[in-house]
């Protein structure tokens, strides 16, 4: 059983999928583990490093190889160099590249998504979702305190004193609950809203006050796997008018609302962004989902009447090393299913609810119900 460790071809990827400390654990399960050879260098994990922990460190790695772990993808240029049967986990990011999952099906690999891991006890440790969305989180309010011209805290001194940033936080999910937590421990004053109800409760223990038009579709707007379900235009109609009116009040506003295999929710209007007072920051963790704020682009950071609007891509990856290190254990922990410790050999039950819930393609064709239909198409 030979596992390989890719290198990233999206010049925007700075994490890698494994790190020495998984190498180790990857060869006590009876794998021999190769790494392609600068895979780990924008993640500061030099060859070296690998090497050390015994990977063979090579300039083809995914070659030969049983199982290849990646962060994202497969590009065709990738997939023409994996033989055919390869187990190929990653980060699929599926939705509306039907042409791509394709490719990955006509190649012959089984590809593994793993953002479609189920919310269950048994999965907790694999969740790449969680592990990378905290980190953004973090990132996101890091990079709104490098943006803003003032401190966040109040500030008591001989001179007077700093009053405290005001931080809006939209959207608590993980992302947003770390967000508010980063914020709280660097002193801002800080609100968020969310459309599920299980969040109030979440944002309120961690110190922060909760925003939102609490009806009965307010109270209903979770699924059954805790996602956000998409509002009544009504609904965002109520909810737009009291985050109007809240967030011309503020300095900071990070925006993390996504909805699984839909376009971001648009939360903020030109017409928001101009009604912020001037040096105010807007940080759009969706935009690579077309953005939670009209004016964001992806990519960039943009200035409209005095605001700034970050737009950054890859926020994980801003903090590569830290990105990697959990990332690299979810996937670990997902591998230990997918063989057997004993034999050292792979043993993939295709019966498995985490491996029907992730499992993309497999024997030339696509297999995940969600996309099965449209590569018939």
């Amino acid at each position: 059983m030979r596992i390989a460790v890719a290198r990233e071809v999206e010049p925007t990827e700075s994490r890698v999928a494994a790190t020495a400390e998984t190498v180790k654990k990857m060869k006590a399960l009876g794998a021999d583990v190769c790494v392609t050879a600068g895979a780990g260098d924008k993640s500061g994990i030099p060859d070296s490093e690998f090497a050390a922990a015994g990977a063979a460190v090579l300039a083809d790695a995914c070659k030969d190889a049983d199982i290849i772990l990646k962060v994202r993808r497969p590009t065709a240029p990738e997939l023409a160099g994996y033989k055919k049967g390869a187990l190929v986990i990653a980060l699929m990011d599926p939705y509306g590249q039907d042409a791509a999952v394709r490719d990955m099906a006509r190649s012959g690999i089984s590809a593994f998504a793993m953002e479609f891991l189920p919310r269950i006890t048994r999965a907790q440790a694999m969740d790449v979702l969680s592990s990378q969305a905290n980190l953004a989180g973090y990132r996101a309010v890091i990079d709104a305190a490098a943006q803003y011209g003032r401190g966040l805290p109040m500030m008591m001194t001989a001179a007077g004193t700093v009053p405290a940033a005001r931080v809006f936080i939209m959207g608590a999910g993980v992302a947003g609950l770390q967000a508010i937590a980063t914020a709280r421990r660097l002193g801002a004053i800080v609100t968020a809203t969310d459309v599920r109800p299980a969040a109030k409760e979440q944002v309120e223990s961690l110190g922060a006050k909760f925003i939102a038009v609490e009806d009965e579709e307010f109270r209903q707007a979770e699924t059954a796997a805790g996602y956000a379900k998409e509002m009544s235009k009504d609904y965002q109609a109520k909810q737009a008018v009291l985050v109007a009116d809240h967030i011309k009040k503020q300095d900071i506003v990070i925006t993390t609302a996504l909805i699984p295999g839909r376009p971001a929710p648009r939360l903020i209007s030109k017409e928001m962004v101009a009604s912020l007072r001037p040096g105010s920051v807007i940080v759009d963790l969706a935009v690579e989902r077309g953005g939670n704020c009209e004016l964001a682009r992806a990519g960039e950071v943009v200035t409209v009447n005095d605001v700034k609007i970050v737009g950054y891509l890859n926020v994980p990856g801003r903090v590569a090393a830290s990105a990697s290190s959990l990332y690299a254990r979810n996937l670990l922990a997902f591998l230990e299913i997918l063989v057997d410790k004993k034999q050292g050999s792979i043993a993939v039950n295709w019966d498995d609810d985490i491996v029907k819930a992730t499992a993309l393609t497999r024997d030339g064709a696509v297999i995940h119900p969600s996309f099965a239909s449209k590569s018939a198409a």
